[in-house]
């Protein structure tokens, strides 16, 4: 047939615009329009019904009963003049029409004898489709079927709206997902680049204070250590703002003395306190001594709170008090006061001063320092552990900020470690994995100065070429190193060495989730730099004073495959087998498309690999899989990711060696 010529609107390219703005054409069918068809036919009596759409040169079938094509020729369709106008277009009977009576779709093709079609028209006004009941006899439709036709087409174009908006929000999901991802990734980088150097300032600073200075280097001591410490204190503040955002900053709960805490946070804070301020402690004579919770939480708030106050008082007194208000058979209440005379706040101040970045008056930056971070901090630390802060202040009379935490009893004192970390270690030998120069000479001088002897390899490879010639007693491991770093070094020496050798993580890294990947990968304690000396000896301790064994063995459950098995070993033994022969090059495929950012294949091999992970219950490593394949459909692999597929690595190892002994 010869092509005729069609009605073109007069807004056409508006008009094509409005219908890609849907990205409508050529997608898959869709039950919501499936549906609106069906309804079409059913409610008008015809044995054709479609949702079409009109392009360029087409008309294409979202949905369709009784057409059979996805398709046809623009100047073939009777939708055409439909969108030409603005309501339905309905012919009753074709043979009688001037205009379609010796049209080929009514004379053969479809047979198309009756036609009722309304244009889909978007909010904007333009036509860019339409929704038809189409019939081989003659008929005409009542007011009602008419009605339903027009609430339809309306549902069709909102149906369009939503599924438009849900991509555009989507869209805008993944970027702002991202951007948390960038900005995640820029503190945890920047933080590695700043803490650094600065654990070489602190540390030297302390070595240099422990000789022999005159009166006038002993002050020009403090003040750099007094710097440091507020530098570091600033850096941590920033970092642990990313961790709450991010949903990664968890509360601990293990067991502490409750006394001798509060009793170090006052002792830390009062060698600061000048002669004019008189600093108190106050604790209840019904406090518990031990107690179930996040030690470090309370003293990160308890430092805070405290410290601020200190800081805005310049005479008057500074109380910390800690008074039991209530008792159950498993918890204590226990409310935590900290009380000055300093500077006080303004009323009109006292909703904003949690905020991020904000403090009481402009002048106070200038005058007293600080970032405005720390109360901001304070009150998600507290709302964390399901409490709220709260302050009482009048300017120039001074403030009092409190709050009750929840604490679970303790079955029983544990005084075993504090027992064995008073016996001396004797000499011991440390190998130390570390690349950078300035860290190498700090740690040198520090260990030393404990009485141990200390090895240092570069990379984690000359680490592994020492820890295969000589004896050491404890490795102490930089996790960012050139060739091997430390987590590919700690896999090697767990699964590769199988050393039960205790192995110590130090890192200027911040990233969430390190310290776990670290405890899964098979170390044993994590230490943060900037170090104190203090709490790299305390970690030293820690690990040397417990039977060091082997993470324990995983153990495979082999249930569901019993199961599926109905009893024949040989199926059991045939499934093993080829979970040994194809997992472990899969997992290595995995790797490689991870490290070019090949998403598509990460995706595929992710997704088929946790139907075998599932087959044997490894619950932990389908989770794994489940994180890579979902940041490989956003189309950008993360820490997170990249931690999984690690664990993964060493994990699947091991399996595979309890499969092969099976």
């Amino acid at each position: 047939m010869k092509n005729k010529e069609y009605p073109i609107p007069h807004n056409e390219t508006e008009r094509l615009a409005a219908l890609k703005r849907y990205n409508i054409l050529d997608t898959l069918p869709d039950h919501a329009f499936d549906d609106a068809t069906k309804l079409v036919s059913y409610i008008c009596g015809v044995p054709i019904a479609h949702i079409s759409f009109i392009d360029e040169s087409r008309q294409w079938f979202k949905s369709e009963i009784g057409v059979g094509v996805s398709e046809v020729p623009r100047e073939i369709s009777f939708c055409n003049y439909t969108i030409m106008e603005s309501k339905m277009v309905e012919i009753p009977d074709t043979f009688l029409n001037e205009r379609f009576k010796d049209d080929p779709n009514v004379t053969g093709g479809f047979k198309v004898r009756f036609y009722a079609g309304i244009p889909l028209t978007t909010p904007d006004g333009y036509n860019i489709g339409t929704l038809c009941a189409v019939d081989h006899v003659s008929k005409e439709l009542n007011e009602d079927q008419r009605n339903a036709l027009s609430i339809i087409a309306k549902h069709v174009i909102n149906q369009l709206e939503l599924s438009t908006k849900n991509i555009e929000l989507n869209t805008q999901r993944k970027i702002a997902e991202r951007a948390v991802l960038a900005k995640d990734s820029f503190l945890a980088n920047m933080s590695h680049e700043i803490r650094t150097p600065l654990n070489a300032i602190i540390g030297f600073t302390d070595l240099l204070a422990q000789t022999k200075l005159d009166v006038t280097q002993r002050d020009y001591i403090d003040s750099v250590q007094i710097a440091g410490e507020n530098l570091l204190i600033i850096i941590n503040d920033i970092l642990d703002l990313s961790k709450i955002e991010s949903g990664n900053l968890t509360i601990d709960a293990q067991p502490f003395n409750l006394r001798k805490t509060l009793k170090h946070v006052y002792n830390l804070l009062k060698v600061k306190v000048p002669s004019t301020v008189e600093f108190n402690l106050f604790l209840d004579a019904d406090l518990p001594e031990t107690v179930i919770g996040d030690q470090g939480r309370l003293n990160q708030i308890l430092v805070n709170l405290t410290g601020n106050s200190l800081k805005f008082t310049e005479e008057g007194e500074v109380t910390v008090s800690v008074k039991k208000v209530a008792e159950t058979d498993d918890y204590y209440s226990l409310k935590f006061s900290v009380k000055d005379t300093g500077i006080g706040i303004p009323e009109d101040k006292l909703k904003t001063i949690f905020e991020r970045f904000t403090q009481a008056e402009e002048s106070t930056t200038r005058r007293f320092g600080g970032t405005g971070l720390g109360l901001n901090i304070v009150k998600q630390l507290i709302e964390l552990q399901h409490s709220e802060i709260h302050v009482k202040s009048k300017q120039g009379y001074g403030s009092e900020f409190f709050f009750v935490l929840d604490y679970k009893k303790a079955d029983h004192i544990e005084s075993e470690n504090e027992t064995l970390l008073d016996e001396e270690l004797g000499k011991l030998k440390i190998l130390l994995c570390e690349d950078n120069a300035l860290n190498q000479k700090l740690a040198k001088n520090v260990i030393h100065n404990f009485g141990f002897e200390l090895d240092i390899a570069e990379n984690g490879q000359e680490g592994i070429d020492l820890l295969s010639k000589n004896e050491y007693d404890l490795v102490l491991m930089d996790l960012q190193m050139p060739v091997k770093d430390g987590y590919q070094t700690t896999e090697y020496i767990r699964c590769e060495m199988n050393l039960t050798i205790p192995i110590i993580a130090m890192t200027a890294h911040s990233l969430v989730g390190e310290q776990e990947r670290c405890y899964n990968v098979g170390m044993d304690a994590y230490v943060p730099k900037p170090f104190k000396q203090a709490m790299l000896l305390e970690a030293i301790k820690s690990v040397m004073n417990k039977d060091i064994k082997l993470p324990v063995k995983r153990k495979i459950d082999l249930s569901l495959l019993d199961e599926m098995s109905c009893g024949d070993p040989n199926f059991i033994q045939e499934m093993i087998a080829l979970f040994i022969q194809k997992i472990p090059n899969e997992v290595t495929q995995l790797e490689e498309a991870f490290n070019k950012n090949d998403y598509d294949s990460a995706k595929k091999l992710a997704h088929n690999m946790k139907s075998s992970f599932d087959i044997f219950m490894l619950e932990d490593l389908s989770h794994c899989l489940s994180v890579i394949e979902q940041e490989a459909i956003m189309g950008q692999f993360t820490t997170e990711s990249e931690d999984r597929k690690n664990i993964l690595h060493c994990s699947v190892i091991e399996v595979v060696k309890i499969l092969k002994e099976l």
